[in-house]
């Protein structure tokens, strides 16, 4: 089993990158598991025709102790089983706190052992990597992390800030940086900015994802380009990046 984390900034489009990589793993013939680690809870909803799942918060609140895998665990596209942490109502509790109490009922329920995936898939909100958001490096989780950023400096502020807390738990024997994953926003001179960053961070470019409408339109249908767009170029790059992240990955 692989277990990986990828992180990024808000709004970066890293749940986006993240749904399109679970569609081509999954394409490819893996069982994945993806698991959304942000409040909004909006991490698997291109994998569910465009809808939000009940979070493992929502239901422990309302089930308690009668919860089941089935109440928290959804099957998506091409079998990609989804799930949302969830987060507490705005203004009221630690966001970081949901995502722990969220993990700990998974494993308490056996998740992975129930479900046997072949690659779980953490997609974390990287703006802050402190409590809970630092859950699938520290608690030891995830195996890898990947980070994907654009061009943009606040984007690269916050991947340095994530390389930084994941040399700190690396170092404790947790989970280590894999790459970058580009996003671009057709910014200037973007890839030559974005390595020089992962120089400075000591990293590389896993892949470079360009911009492009077809995402937009796939989202905008509900959904992840291989389930609706299927003559987009935009597959092709997901499944490379499939294939690159299958690489740089180790098993568990």
């Amino acid at each position: 089993m692989k277990k990986i984390a990828i992180y990024g900034k808000g709004g970066i489009g890293k749940s986006t990158t993240t749904s399109n990589l679970s569609a081509a793993l999954s394409e490819k013939g893996y069982k994945v598991m993806q698991i959304g680690c942000d409040p909004k809870a909006d991490s698997v909803k291109n994998l569910m025709a465009g809808k939000k799942i009940p979070t493992v918060l929502e239901q422990l609140k309302e089930k308690g102790d009668d919860l089941e895998l089935s109440d928290i665990v959804f099957e998506g596209y091409n079998g990609v089983l989804c799930v949302e942490s969830g987060g507490p109502t705005p203004g009221i509790g630690c966001a970081g706190r949901g995502i722990i109490s969220a993990f700990e009922k998974l494993e308490e329920l056996e998740a992975f052992e129930e479900y046997n995936p072949d690659i779980v898939i953490y997609d974390v909100l990287g703006d802050v990597v402190c409590g809970g958001f630092a859950m699938p490096i520290r608690g030891g989780y995830a195996k890898d992390v990947f980070i994907v950023s654009s061009g943009e400096m606040m984007a690269l502020y916050a991947a340095s800030n994530i390389a930084s807390a994941i040399g700190n738990f690396g170092k404790r024997g947790y989970a280590s940086l894999k790459g970058i994953i580009l996003n671009a926003k057709n910014i200037d001179n973007e890839k030559e900015i974005v390595q020089k960053a992962c120089d400075e961070i000591g990293t590389n470019i896993v892949s470079y994802i360009p911009r492009s409408q077809d995402i937009q339109d796939a989202e905008h249908k509900g959904g992840t380009v291989f389930e609706f767009l299927d003559k987009s170029i935009m597959k092709g790059v997901y499944l490379e990046l499939a294939d690159k992240i299958l690489e740089a990955s180790e098993d568990i």
